[in-house]
């Protein structure tokens, strides 16, 4: 086991576990929240274990679950607007550790990884997964429902 992996182990059990609790239980605005925070803690997860295991097909996955996660957030607040407006979310502090947590994970492996054409992927993935991750929570928190009634 390596540092790479081991930082997967300790991401993937205390945040994506704690989150993981977090959209099985509680009100809906904690599941809501939670569910954005799993997908944008289970993208470092797979950047992290791409460099330990040297799988650059886990980048892939990650770009495609930081496309894909902040989308199907945006479908939840969408969706449960009318219920989230009575009670909303506010998740600022988790929210920005997650994407700090994003970012340095993402910085790190680019360190890693050097000039390359898999840095440009990671780069990408890396704004995917922060700009993806406040937008989504910024649409949990009432922008979805400002937006409805324009």
């Amino acid at each position: 086991m390596n540092g790479w992996i081991l930082a997967a182990a300790v991401v993937l059990t205390a945040g994506v576990g704690t989150t993981l609790w977090g959209v099985a239980t509680g009100p809906l605005r904690r599941r809501a929240v939670a569910q954005n925070l799993s997908t944008a803690l289970a993208c470092p997860v797979l950047l992290l274990l791409a460099q330990g295991y040297d799988r650059p097909a886990y980048v892939d996955l990650a770009l495609v679950l930081a496309l894909l996660g902040p989308v199907g957030t945006l479908v939840f607040a969408r969706l449960l607007a009318g219920e989230l407006a009575a009670d909303p979310p506010c998740a600022r502090g988790p929210t920005w550790a997650s994407a700090a947590l994003g970012g340095g994970v993402v910085v790190a492996v680019c360190v890693a990884v050097g000039p390359s054409r898999a840095l440009v992927k990671l780069l990408v993935v890396g704004v995917l997964l922060i700009g993806g991750n406040l937008v989504a929570s910024r649409a949990l928190s009432g922008g979805a429902e400002e937006a409805r009634h324009d």
